[in-house]
């Protein structure tokens, strides 16, 4: 890309509007405004390495090449990365600086794809990051983790840059998503932006096969809340009619209460029996490219100490090395069901 297009890109901090805020804040100004998502300009990341927690496909032997970046646009209460969501845990770090590092990440790790986990809010450096790699022949799929609250037009300046999609598909029900999120629009505005994502990239390329590392697609994750179980029957219902069967669909258990003031009932883990009724109906509908996060044994799924899969932003490593209890399968692999 020739240097004049990165410097447009730029400019799109000036009166920010990447995300579905529309805050129109100047990003570039130091006058000590931010976005809505809690950032100005300067890139900042919590943790740039191998994540192995994601779905088979995605993480595969190596690992996906993760770069969490802090801020949010979404800010929902219950965040399971409210370290960086909320409290705008990271580093600052310049352009040079994060391409070198990703390029060495590369390099010692051998992660499969670049993964971008919650970045629309700095769309324009991680435009700018792909098209180096590109030039530098790293043909990485380059992964777009998000969480589903996506303007369609932002969408459609990612196009060139994203491989794969993996949004959240989080609220169905308006009033659950004002409280939670403070966006009634969720559910319409996450619909409009999957259509975008499909349409650009198609469902997911690898099927349910835990062998074959994705290149290209849509794959939409939904965590069950505690104490909404009708939320995500309307979630999973939703998905079906809109977008059939074979759309691939990954439905988590990991919910874990992080932060003080949760009211009930966000402030317990998810019960075995509001699992099992929301992945019954999934199953009910048919999904044939299902996975599932199944809650461990009944020792496993008490919560006195924290869930394996939280992050602690504060360690070299925030992430527990993944066991069979706390990894993906695909549905027609899984191990147990708890």
């Amino acid at each position: 890309m020739e240097q004049k297009e990165k410097m447009d890109f730029m400019r799109l901090y000036d009166d920010c509007r990447l995300c579905p805020r529309q805050c129109g804040v100047n990003r570039r100004a130091r006058d000590g405004k931010r976005g809505l998502c809690g950032e100005d300009d300067r890139v900042r990341v919590a943790f740039i390495g191998a994540h192995f927690g994601e779905e088979p496909p995605i993480t595969g032997v190596n690992g996906s090449g993760t770069i969490f970046f802090s801020g949010c646009s979404l800010r929902c209460t219950f965040c399971q990365n409210r370290q960086i969501s909320h409290e705008s845990f990271g580093d600052l770090i310049d352009p040079s600086s994060l391409k070198s590092q990703v390029k060495e990440m590369i390099r010692s790790e051998g992660v499969h794809n670049i993964n971008f986990v919650t970045p629309d809010h700095f769309f324009p450096h991680v435009f700018d990051l792909v098209s180096s790699l590109r030039e530098a022949r790293y043909d990485l799929p380059m992964v777009f983790n998000v969480s589903g609250y996506q303007s369609r037009t932002s969408l459609k300046m990612a196009e060139p840059y994203a491989d794969i999609y993996l949004p959240d598909f989080k609220y169905a029900d308006r009033t659950l998503a004002g409280s939670l999120s403070r966006a009634r629009d969720y559910p319409e505005v996450a619909l409009e932006a999957l259509f975008e994502m499909v349409r650009q990239k198609g469902f997911l390329d690898s099927g349910n096969s835990d062998t074959l590392i994705a290149t290209r697609g849509v794959l939409v994750r939904h965590l069950i809340l505690p104490g909404h179980p009708e939320n995500s029957i309307n979630v999973l219902t939703t998905l079906f009619v809109e977008f059939g069967p074979d759309i691939p669909l990954s439905l988590m258990s990991q919910y874990y209460p992080v932060g003080a003031s949760l009211p009930d009932p966000l402030n317990r883990p998810l019960k075995k029996e509001e699992f099992n009724f929301v992945y019954a109906h999934a199953r009910d509908l048919g999904f044939r490219n299902l996975f599932v996060q199944f809650p461990g044994s009944r020792s496993e799924c008490r919560f006195s100490s924290p869930s394996p899969f939280l992050p602690d932003f504060r360690k070299a490593q925030p992430f527990e090395k993944p066991t069979l209890r706390n990894m993906q399968s695909p549905v027609d692999r899984r191990k147990r069901v708890c």
